[in-house]
């Protein structure tokens, strides 16, 4: 029994979606099998050693039964498609129906589970997927106050690099990337609203794709702002990160924002090494940074895109981008306390009911919430105004005017496919004391957050043993051309590096 089952943690190391489905029909592996050796990864490595990696939050208690049912399904021939007996691990703001409990990262939500699967889990489930967990985030999406940890939470603690455990996993998606950089299992769920899927995806040696707003449901996500918020697949390569998003497309009732997404559900995803000839890129330097060892792992990757057959446009004029900085800020600040309070007036916690109860109950728990950094962003949120307000909608079309306005002027100006860039720099050191701070002068992710554009960041080299990744993003619904490209140069540059744990 010992030998079979070091035989099937060989097989199932570093697997991706088809190679895991081509095991479960050929026999050699069973998905009740499958979902154990992930669980007893996580056990083994997770939390093992002096800094433990911490990604994974909570696992399901219903995982092994849920493997046990679509394996019956699947000898009766009942396959539901690629993503049958898929595992899968959740970030924790995203909702299950469940006994896990959906939180944050907050302890002040434990204890009061959400009532119903958000939309997209619905979809996982429904195409076979295993819900396997949560992983660890940064608490409240990193948007709680100044000096953030990235990764830390007063439920999940910190959540560490497994390239290097003195280093952060990023944010605010930090337990997902960490986890599926560390094998935990095939793909993570993490949501972005500036960064919070690509940066750590970047920091952790992985593929994240930050989808069009509007091309997955929202409902049932703890929210941060609707203007940029979407969760998104992150991946050990692009084929993965593209199946994954695939099952999670749908029109939901309950989110007016992908009702945009009906014409283009249909499109393909249809992967092919050949992505990127005939292609027109424009290479944003003026978001590139300074750092010269991103810059050189930069060249050489548009050295690949040429030899791939892509056509490099270097006049992109991105400088606009810029003000939409503090703007973006005054945007989310004013969404958060709007769109909190809705989704806490549906999620019908016990004793939490509004931002104001939040920030009460991180008061009166402060050695335990507080005890890193404060919570000065969500008290502004409290301060602002109505969505009608002045101030808001100034804001907002500022935050328009110099990211959408910009992309589509340059994309359409230089007949453009897509624009690349670096996601960001190698990961910085973890501080407790001073907070993230300002480590890199890369701000590639913000221009198509602040729009709602797709962004995928790939795998591209690394500065030691510190993964570093390439940008792709472009105009809205351009996931399956920029999937492609990222395809065709993933499998070009052979770039991905597990961590050795």
């Amino acid at each position: 029994m010992a030998a079979k089952a070091k035989r099937s943690a060989r097989t199932l190391n570093h697997q991706s979606i088809f190679g895991l489905g081509e095991l479960y029909r050929n026999g050699d592996v069973s998905i009740a099998e499958a979902v154990k050796h992930y669980l007893d990864r996580i056990e083994r490595l997770d939390h093992a050693g002096k800094h433990p990696i911490n990604s994974v939050i909570e696992v399901n208690p219903q995982a092994k039964g849920i493997a046990r049912q679509l394996d019956r399904e699947a000898k009766e021939g009942g396959w539901r498609g690629p993503l049958h007996g898929v595992p899968i691990l959740l970030k924790d703001n995203i909702d299950t129906g469940d006994r896990m409990q959906t939180t944050a990262g907050s302890i002040a939500l434990v204890g009061s589970p959400a009532s119903h699967d958000a939309f997209i889990v619905s979809r996982l489930r429904d195409a076979g997927a295993v819900i396997l967990g949560k992983t660890n985030l940064s608490e409240w999406a990193n948007f709680r106050g100044t000096r953030s940890v990235s990764g830390w939470s007063s439920r999940g603690g910190l959540t560490r690099n497994p390239h290097d455990r003195t280093r952060t996993a990023s944010g605010s998606s930090s337990g997902s990337g960490a986890a599926i950089a560390a094998d935990f299992a095939i793909a993570a769920i993490g949501t972005e609203t500036d960064g919070s899927i690509t940066c750590p995806a970047n920091a952790c040696g992985i593929v994240g794709l930050k989808p069009t707003l509007g091309s997955l449901s929202r409902t049932g996500i703890i929210p941060i702002a609707h203007s940029q918020d979407t969760a998104g697949p992150m991946t050990r390569s692009v084929e993965d990160a593209a199946l994954v998003f695939a099952a999670m497309r749908g029109v939901d009732a309950s989110d007016s924002a992908t009702r945009a997404s009906r014409p283009h559900l249909s499109a393909p995803i249809a992967l092919q090494g050949e992505g990127l000839r005939g292609i027109r890129i424009g290479v944003a330097r003026q978001l590139a940074g300074s750092q010269p060892r991103v810059l050189a792992i930069f060249e050489r990757s548009l050295t690949t895109l040429e030899e791939l057959g892509a056509t490099l446009v270097d006049d992109i004029d991105f400088a606009e981008c810029a003000k939409a900085r503090s703007a973006e800020f005054t945007v989310l600040t004013y969404e958060f306390k709007t769109d909190l309070n809705r989704y806490l007036s549906r999620r019908r916690h016990r004793t939490i009911r509004s931002m104001t109860d939040i920030v009460r109950f991180n008061t009166d728990h402060a050695d335990e919430v507080l005890k890193y950094f404060g919570q000065e962003w969500c008290i502004d949120a409290l301060a602002s105004g109505s969505l009608r307000s002045t101030a808001y909608l100034e804001a907002r079309r500022l935050c328009l005017n110099a990211t959408r306005t910009v992309i589509d002027r340059e994309i359409a100006k230089n007949q453009l496919d897509a624009v690349v860039a670096p996601t960001d720099g190698p990961a910085h050191v973890i501080d407790t004391v001073n907070g993230d701070g300002n480590y890199h002068d890369i701000s590639t992710t913000m221009p198509a957050a602040v729009a709602g554009y797709p962004h995928i960041t790939v795998p591209c080299g690394s500065i030691e043993h510190l993964p570093v990744g390439l940008s792709f993003f472009g105009r809205a619904w351009s996931e399956p051309a920029l999937l492609n490209m990222a395809y065709a140069y993933e499998q070009a540059s052979s770039a991905l590096r597990p961590p050795s744990l």
